[in-house]
């Protein structure tokens, strides 16, 4: 899957359905920094992409980088609100509620 969407990529296309896709798939092989890569690009390109938030903040926790993490599920959570996304909201709320507690 990977390949045929970085085919995509290769030529020109370049979309936020793309974007989260390839972030999905590396963050489903365990290459974290590829997938903030994508995710992050994902969301410069539609900034109301609650999901891509999440997965952001998902892969940015994997590397250990707690604040950016942080940022992208508060980004997520103001995404979420403004769609109307209350699963998504929620689901960033535990995140964060758990990163506070892995701080302290």
């Amino acid at each position: 899957m990977i390949e045929s969407l970085e085919k995509m990529l290769a030529k020109g296309v370049d979309n936020s359905l793309l974007r989260f896709g390839l972030g999905k798939g590396y963050l489903d092989l365990g290459e974290n920094a590829k997938a903030v890569e994508h995710f992050q690009r994902c969301v410069e390109i539609d900034p109301k992409y609650s999901a891509a938030w999440k997965l952001l903040g998902k892969a940015h926790l994997a590397l250990a980088d707690y604040p950016a993490a942080r940022h992208a599920w508060e980004q997520g959570q103001e995404a979420a609100k403004a769609h109307g996304d209350k699963q998504a909201e929620k689901e960033m709320t535990v995140f964060l509620k758990k990163l506070d507690r892995h701080a302290h």
